[in-house]
């Protein structure tokens, strides 16, 4: 049976929490060099499915954003690279900041604003669009580029397709590096600085 690669799908979350469920699952299934490139308006939840994916992958602390740093590292079963090409302005930049390390690495990399460098990136990947509907409802749409990532999607859709599925908690208040949103991890400027 032959696989249609670029077929998408579409999940749709009502609340911060039910976006990070499904990132959870993301972070679940990764393996060393997975890559999910993620686009979407600010504010549409890039950040949060990056949370839910470090969650899903055994970190304990919170994802930032890392718009002004634009590489975050978190400590999690497999190292987590979260990387945001919003303020940058060329493919030029995107290729100048030496990615490829990262991405044919042994971690995971997050990659928001990922339709700024499309061309700089190497490999497979999965992406995922994440849209704003109104309030807090999001409609997340991926597509995959290889068997494995039509794999997760094809979970995604079993785990995801009724609306009580997408229930979620976040990890209790009282785990280590959860003393407040945005703390923790270590996050790496475009000349190596913290």
């Amino acid at each position: 049976m032959e696989i249609d690669t670029k077929q998408t799908i579409s999940l749709t979350t009502s609340s911060p929490e039910q976006t990070q469920a499904v990132g959870r699952l993301l972070g679940a299934h990764a393996r060393a060099g997975d890559v999910f490139l993620l686009s979407g308006d600010l504010g549409a939840g890039k950040t949060c499915l990056t949370q839910g994916i470090l969650w899903g992958l055994g970190g304990d602390e919170y994802a930032r954003s890392p718009t002004f740093v634009l590489i975050c590292e978190y400590a999690a079963r497999l190292t987590l690279y979260h990387m945001d090409l919003y303020r940058l302005d060329s493919i030029e930049e995107v290729i100048d900041l030496g990615l490829d390390d990262y991405f044919l690495g042994d971690g995971v990399c997050v990659v928001e604003w990922a339709e700024k460098g499309s061309d700089a990136f190497i490999g497979e990947s999965l992406t995922v669009r994440i849209e704003s509907t109104g309030g807090e409802i999001r409609t997340l749409t991926f597509k995959a580029d290889s068997e494995r990532y039509h794999a997760i999607m094809n979970d995604l859709e079993k785990q995801f397709s009724g609306a009580s599925s997408l229930e979620a908690t976040t990890p209790s208040n009282d785990a280590p590096g959860n003393d407040a949103p945005g703390n923790g991890g270590h996050c790496n400027s475009a000349n190596g600085e913290a």
